[in-house]
């Protein structure tokens, strides 16, 4: 099988056919010719529905991630609520207690709007998992590591009880990407990913992304809600993100390299209360990610003593780190999470998230040093 590091640079590649350009084309059209009967003569309609350089993004996707078909959407969001949009009414979902905020919101406000339930557990406790399936629960939706308390899921035991009670698994990889974790590989259906964050890479894109096990009624059910609810990734988003993951690999793991060094930075400073990163012997979720990550990832976040105010004044003695949202960028993020999520966070409110750029280690260990005190 290819390695990943060849995967990227190919996947969904190839020269443009009528040029020999080795860079992808980007196809702005809107509307494409077609027969007199509707027939799609050159294989495109109306860029809401597919157009050819989201084509080459879904294949690469497809392709790192080990699925049989991809979905590109404008955000991360997007491609999840096109997931949840998909269930029919009376539907049960379990969701982990750490998840990211937005989808804590469509599991607590929007899912009753829509006639569904839904049910937040431990995810890292399978025998809680288990007990909370009902006869109606129809999705299992996990996420590791999650955002923003870095906690581990073990994908293959989640998703044997997904196939076991006949539920559909689906895994936001976002903060691991294909580099770190195959999801499909445990045994997943589906795989979300925020491509706006490590994919695009460089803080200038928006977009998400649905890789699934199988071509079939999930993707079909997802295709549609996409279609008829508009949430297409636009041809130069596409093409950012394709462009984005040419260099994945490389970008992922010296972060991860990064992350790691900080993150025992942080276990020795006296002000920090606790540290959540999985690449840490002493961490919760260390022996399952060990066991299923490639490394342990870009992203950490640690506790500071003294509670909010102290939290909130060392993030406003950053220097290097960019006190900004987001993540999997070029440049190291720092921020006070609580804040940023607002009103209903449940993020401890001394927390403070970090993001790993392509900067040295060392200069981000001296700007933290200095923030710290």
């Amino acid at each position: 099988m290819m390695k990943i590091e060849t995967l990227a640079v190919h996947a969904g590649g190839g020269p443009d056919a009528e040029t020999g350009a080795v860079a992808p084309p980007i196809h702005l059209a809107t509307t494409f010719e077609h027969g007199p009967g509707g027939e799609k003569i050159h294989g495109y309609m109306y860029a809401r529905n597919a157009n050819p350089t989201q084509s080459r993004l879904e294949e690469a996707l497809a392709a790192l991630d080990g699925g049989e078909a991809a979905l590109v959407f404008g955000s991360g969001v997007a491609a999840g609520a096109a997931v949840l949009q998909s269930l029919p009414a009376g539907s049960h979902v379990i969701f982990p207690d750490d998840v990211y905020y937005n989808f804590r919101v469509m599991a607590l406000d929007y899912l009753p709007r829509w006639g569904c339930e839904a049910t937040i557990v431990d995810m890292g406790d399978a025998a809680a998992v288990r007990a909370a399936v009902r006869p109606s629960t129809k999705l299992i939706w996990m996420e590791t590591p999650s955002n923003p308390l870095l906690k581990v899921t073990d994908v293959g035991a989640i998703a044997a009880i997904c196939r076991e009670t006949g539920a559909i698994s689906v895994v936001d990889s976002t903060f691991a990407t294909p580099v770190l974790l195959r999801p499909i590989e445990h045994g997943a259906d589906v795989v979300l990913h925020a491509t706006t964050k490590y994919f695009g890479g460089h803080s200038d894109v928006q977009g998400g992304a649905l890789v699934f096990a199988k071509k079939g009624e999930v993707y079909s059910a997802a295709l549609r809600n996409r279609d008829v609810l508009g949430a297409i990734a636009s041809p130069f988003s596409s093409w950012l993100v394709l462009r984005g993951v040419r260099s994945l690999p490389c970008r992922v793991e010296r972060q991860s390299a990064s992350a790691m060094a900080v993150a025992q930075f942080l276990a020795r400073n006296s002000a920090v209360e606790a540290v959540h990163y999985p690449g840490l012997a002493g961490d919760a979720g260390h022996d399952v990610a060990a066991r299923q990550m490639k490394f342990f990832g870009g992203m950490l976040s640690f506790r500071v003593k003294g509670g909010r105010a102290s939290a909130i004044e060392a993030v406003s003695r950053a220097r290097l780190f960019v006190v900004a949202t987001s993540l999997g960028g070029t440049e190291s993020l720092i921020e006070h999470r609580a804040s940023s999520e607002g009103p209903g966070s449940t993020t401890p409110e001394n927390l403070i998230r970090l993001s790993m750029g392509l900067e040295h280690a060392e200069d981000l260990i001296e700007d933290l040093a200095g923030m710290l005190g």
